[in-house]
């Protein structure tokens, strides 16, 4: 069976449909990569012929690759889900504009699109203070800062009316009254500031150099793994080896099919030898 027939047996799921992010990260990573002659073929079904079959089929065989760009803004706080989420949606749009003519592959053209995707998404979700979340906060925002460049503080009735036309309460309107008056904090005191005025944020930042002990520590835990999954490795059977090996171990992974065909067994027992090899390798190296 061919890579696109093969990846065409997987639903397209985010990660909340999927059940669990765990089962959705299983999933993806059985859809085998598509050769650059059929990520071709594909791309001008779609573009010829508007095959949405073929659409899905470049998108379901690139999940892969949104998950390890979206793993790249988890520092930002936000659900690792929610990022992949978003970064699929930046993969369907590429997959909507690729022109398999111009020569390059889809992953170089829809990188750009999936973190524009997460970058729009972390920068509408990552604020300390959330100016306005809904639609009526927004036209809120928008309509009182436009009130407030003739009216001072608003009087209660004031509020009241504001609220009634945009169809939210006196409180959202005097708590977004109070963002729109609130001033920011410099980062740095200004030059000519007095040290009573000269507290700076910044001074209680924690350092972005990393720990010298840390990085001597992270080091040796390295290399002592290292050595143990070595050792760990040749306890295992040439056959069990090589399965984990080509499914784990190397940058182009095996799928299950692959290795069945080769080793005449079902797909199903190659899963079983590569359970029991890492069953094995993590009790030799808890030893």
């Amino acid at each position: 069976m061919s890579n696109a027939l093969l990846a065409k047996n997987f639903p397209l799921t985010s990660p909340a449909a999927a059940g669990s992010l765990d089962q959705y990260l299983q999933t993806i990573g059985q859809i085998p990569v598509l050769s650059r002659d059929e990520e071709q073929s594909l791309a001008r079904r779609l573009r010829d012929h508007d095959d949405l079959e073929a659409a899905r089929m470049l998108v379901v065989s690139h999940l892969r690759f949104v998950v390890h760009i979206a793993k790249g803004y988890t520092g930002y706080g936000l659900p690792i889900s929610d990022l992949i989420q978003e970064g699929n949606v930046g993969l369907m749009k590429a997959v909507k504009r690729f022109d398999p003519d111009v020569g390059v592959r889809m992953v170089s053209f829809a990188v750009h699109w999936i973190r524009a995707e997460i970058h729009e998404f972390v920068l509408r979700n990552w604020r300390l203070v959330k100016v306005a979340t809904t639609k009526a906060q927004r036209k809120l925002f928008f309509n009182l800062r436009k009130a407030k460049k003739n009216l001072g503080w608003l009087s209660l009735d004031e509020a009241k009316a504001v609220a009634d036309d945009l169809g939210v309460s006196t409180r959202e309107v005097y708590e977004m009254e109070k963002r729109l008056s609130a001033r920011d904090l410099s980062l740095d005191p200004a030059p000519d500031a007095d040290d009573e005025d000269s507290f700076s944020p910044t001074a209680y930042l924690p350092s972005p150099t990393p720990d010298p002990a840390q990085l001597v520590e992270q080091e040796d835990w390295a290399k002592q793994t290292g050595m143990q999954l070595v050792e760990a490795m040749k306890m295992l059977d040439d056959r069990s080896r090589d399965i984990l090996q080509r499914r784990l171990l190397t940058e182009e992974k095996d799928t299950l099919h692959e290795l069945a065909d080769e080793y005449g067994i079902s797909a199903e027992r190659v899963r079983q030898v590569e359970a029991a090899a890492i069953g094995k390798l993590r009790k030799a190296m808890a030893a």
